[in-house]
């Protein structure tokens, strides 16, 4: 069994932007699959598919994105996952737009979410795929304003294309593992 985690925020003032974009990644592959998320046994929503027989659990944390790691953890413990098995996807700041990164395990990167999942597992030791969210390299003169903001018309058709490829990277991930999925999919897509 398989673990892929979206991360952004709750509440409908937070749908579209670019915090969000790791909701809108897990929401691509439960779309996919005709999959509907639904409540689940600590602060996520969560649904479950199936691929070339493997079982993926699919969550939203609702924790908003600081205090991911409460929601991560739930999850683990009550489908009996461990990190090895987990990969959790977030907007990176540091990625120009349309391009993905897929990593084993590493630090947090600036990422409030992944920080957050560190600090509650004591382990750096689990994959992510990091959605780059800067469509230039402008001075930001608030980092938090521009990733709580909504993707402009230019980004979200940027974001539209790179969504299928992070689905397709996240499914090679749970069939053939983080290093198959690297090989296949650590390429700038614009």
């Amino acid at each position: 069994m398989k673990l892929i985690v979206g991360l952004g925020n709750p509440e409908s003032q937070y749908i579209g932007t670019r915090h969000n974009i790791g909701f809108c990644a897990v929401e691509k592959i439960a779309d996919s699959f005709g999959a509907k998320f639904s409540k689940g046994k600590g602060k996520f929503l969560g649904t479950k598919i199936t691929h070339h027989q493997e079982q993926v659990i699919i969550i939203k944390p609702m924790t908003y994105m600081n205090l991911s790691g409460h929601a991560v953890v739930a999850a683990m413990n009550f489908y009996k996952i461990g990190s090895s098995d987990m990969l959790v996807i977030c907007d990176d700041l540091n990625l120009p737009a349309g391009s993905i990164r897929l990593r084993a395990q590493g630090s947090a990167g600036g990422q409030n979410g992944l920080k957050h999942i560190i600090e509650s597992l004591g382990s750096e030791e689990f994959a992510r795929l990091r959605i780059g969210i800067r469509l230039n390299e402008q001075p930001l003169s608030s980092f938090s304003s521009f990733v709580l903001g909504k993707f402009s018309e230019n980004e979200r058709a940027v974001m539209e294309k790179i969504l299928p490829v992070c689905r397709d990277a996240a499914l090679d991930f749970a069939i053939n593992g983080i290093e198959h999925a690297m090989n296949n999919y650590n390429k700038a897509v614009s």
